[in-house]
């Protein structure tokens, strides 16, 4: 084997990890950022792609096969009520608000993200600048 095909070997291994590390960060994460993001009012699924995306920095993102599952997902639990508006010239949307049981099981995920990512912190001894 190569010196080159050696590096494109082992960037091609690490990279297929960093995918599925990002992968479960996101699954681990996305009902909490869902749920924060329609804590102070109803927005649509586009709008939750395209505010994830935008405040993130473009780092995480939600495709439609993977957000409106955990939408449908979390309004079966209760966590989330949807609603469909039409408005006059504009396509039918189904806007979510967050239910009285999504705010209590918020409250819990960010108390357990904190936490988390506190003791991460600790182990890999970030500082901060």
């Amino acid at each position: 084997m190569t010196l080159n095909n050696f590096v494109q070997q082992y960037f091609a291994v690490n990279n297929i990890h960093a995918r599925i590390l990002d992968r479960e960060l996101k699954k681990g994460s996305a009902e909490l950022v869902v749920l924060a993001l329609v804590e102070h009012r109803p927005r649509h699924g586009y709008e939750l792609s395209d505010l994830i995306e935008t405040q993130s920095g473009g780092d995480v993102r939600f495709t439609v096969t993977s957000l409106y599952p955990l939408l449908y997902r979390l309004e079966k639990r209760g966590w989330i009520q949807g609603r469909w508006v039409e408005k006059s010239g504009q396509r039918r949307r189904r806007y979510y608000r967050i239910t009285a049981t999504g705010c209590r099981v918020l409250a819990e995920q960010r108390q357990g993200w904190e936490r988390f990512v506190a003791a991460i912190n600790r182990l890999v001894e970030v500082r901060n600048a």
